[in-house]
């Protein structure tokens, strides 16, 4: 039996109650004895409870984790696949692929992933992108960006490279060249360097276990 917040709930309430009545033995509901010991055991109870999920949570959101996958998984394939149970789209790790041209080791991988993340925030992305439903709504959500077939249908021809990083990368460092929306986006001066590690963390990002968000992704993301 999978046990989520609502059984944790329930279980923490019927506990309170529970010891309340136990050790208030004798004592009406409404004389302030009952509700002095029905307070006690609500802050112990609860405090109990929420150290629990506060650490049982890490297993959820830390890199290696539950949701979120070691930063080698760049290496992989990744693709968005109906889960018929869960009613919406999630991430699958295939198999094994190059990544520019070459296999990334789990800490060249976390390098170049980190470098992808701070090269996001030096150019202030969220103020026009989302990332994880954080950010500005101008531009396209890039929780799952890597996912998009636009990449392979518009952008690699344009740009000519033969693979998506690839032409995901060539397309960051000139941007206004390849203008492809209405919306255009600023050339934000990325080195070929900073340009890879954005694809890196971008692809990374795809891979992250989101229940389903952005909710209308899998329909145009769908493999």
């Amino acid at each position: 039996m999978k046990i989520g917040w609502l059984e944790v709930t329930v279980a923490s309430i019927f506990i309170v109650v529970f010891l309340t009545l136990i050790f208030s033995r004798g004592a009406h509901w409404l004389e302030p004895r009952f509700w002095k010991k029905a307070a006690i055991f609500s802050g112990v109870i609860m405090s109990i409870f929420l150290i629990f999920l506060t650490f049982d949570t890490h297993r959820y959101i830390n890199m290696g984790g539950v949701n979120v996958p070691e930063p080698d998984v760049i290496n992989n394939k990744i693709s968005y696949v109906l889960d018929p149970a869960k009613g919406y789209y999630v991430p699958k790790i295939g198999e094994q692929e190059e990544f520019f041209g070459k296999i990334w080791s789990k800490e060249e991988a976390a390098a170049l992933i980190d470098k992808g993340k701070l090269t996001i925030q030096s150019r202030n992305c969220m103020d026009c992108h989302t990332l994880l439903g954080n950010g500005a709504y101008y531009a396209p959500d890039l929780t799952k960006a890597w996912l998009d077939p636009k990449w392979e249908q518009l952008i690699m021809p344009v740009v000519n490279k033969p693979t998506k990083e690839e032409a995901m990368a060539a397309w960051l460092q000139n941007p206004d060249k390849y203008p492809t929306w209405t919306r255009k986006m600023p050339n934000l001066k990325l080195t070929e360097e900073e340009a890879k590690a954005v694809v890196a963390y971008l692809k990374y990002m795809s891979a992250i276990y989101t229940n389903g968000f952005p909710d209308h992704f899998g329909v145009t993301a769908k493999q």
